[in-house]
């Protein structure tokens, strides 16, 4: 494994520090507030949509420039995204226990790309603010691990790639579901990344099972680690929910700072603050962003993770487990 203990802070260009907006992006993604409200976009969506849209279009034309990410993205080739339309909806119902229904959807998932597979009833505290609402009573989330060898390349091309590979990836699971799920007479909507859509998709994930948000800002989760991506289907079909994964993670990242010293441009806080109404680890996007946009993607922080290191997870998840579940000393 690399040495990611980084040897000088990251400054960023003239350039790039020309193309913020006179708000901080920490505002703009609730740093600081203590009452609840949905998310807004900041990155990966429509330009006109954010306020960040100036740094979004610098990471996207180095992106769609680039002879194997921009193929990549756009979903070329061996690279592809699943089917452009979904199948229609069938005139009639299956009907089934939700437990079974739940349990052979979850199979299917699992079966057709899908590493992880999550439910919980939807929260409209999870859709973007100025986005269309979503109408489905339930949220299925998917994940997909990526590859930790090219992973550990962050920030080089091959970490990048490997990115994009797996939300391909998602995609054709959320597209292969949710074709399922019409077969069997109900809507359905698949929601799939990097581009920003409706839903934020980590909220969810949390609270269907997959783990715990790490002090870098994404899941920990029991199996894989921080190297995995998501998608989603949001549907409405009798099922039953999944209930949160806590195994020590949390604990683990307040006496860890493995991923604080590796972060090139320092963007990863020590402490939590509150984040629309939830007091929790996040990421200092003024100071992420630039570095993220020279780099296509950057990715430092989970490849630095202890947790995302081939095969270490599960023994993690067992030892902090075990401490986060002892009883403390009077």
């Amino acid at each position: 494994m690399k040495s990611r203990k980084r040897t000088q802070l990251y400054a960023p260009s003239a350039e790039q520090l020309g193309l913020f907006p006179a708000i901080s992006g920490n505002a703009v993604n609730g740093v600081g507030e203590r009452g609840k409200r949905p998310p807004t976009k900041i990155f990966w969506g429509r330009p006109e949509e954010l306020i960040h849209s100036e740094l979004q279009a610098y990471i996207g034309r180095k992106f769609y420039s680039h002879p194997l990410l921009g193929a990549t993205i756009r979903g070329e080739g061996e690279w592809g995204r699943g089917p452009e339309a979904l199948n229609p909806v069938a005139a009639e119902k299956t009907q089934a226990p939700p437990q079974k229904t739940a349990a052979a959807l979850k199979a299917f998932a699992l079966a057709h790309e899908a590493d992880l597979v999550g439910i919980v009833r939807y929260d409209p505290l999870w859709t973007f603010e100025g986005s269309d609402p979503i109408l489905e009573e339930w949220i299925v989330v998917l994940g997909v691990a990526m590859d930790y060898d090219a992973l550990s390349e962050a920030p080089a091309e091959p970490a990048a790639h490997e990115v994009l590979i797996q939300y391909n990836r998602g995609a054709r699971a959320a597209k292969a579901l949710s074709n399922w799920i019409h077969a069997r007479g109900y809507p359905s909507t698949p929601h799939k990344g990097p581009q920003a859509g409706r839903v934020l998709l980590i909220p969810a994930a949390l609270a269907c099972g997959f783990g715990e948000l790490g002090k870098h800002g994404s899941i920990i989760n029991r199996q894989f680690g921080s190297s995995l991506r998501l998608a989603a289907v949001t549907i409405e079909l009798p099922l039953v929910a999944d209930e949160p994964d806590h195994f020590g993670a949390d604990d683990f990242c307040t006496r860890c700072r493995v991923c604080v010293d590796a972060c090139p441009p320092d963007a990863i806080s020590e402490v939590k603050d509150w984040v629309r109404g939830e007091k929790k680890w996040f990421v200092d996007f003024d100071k992420c962003i630039p570095y993220f946009n020279e780099t296509y993607g950057c990715a430092i922080c989970i490849a630095a993770c202890p947790w995302s290191v081939s095969g270490r997870a599960p023994r993690l998840a067992e030892k902090w487990g075990r401490r986060s579940t002892r009883p403390s000393a009077d």
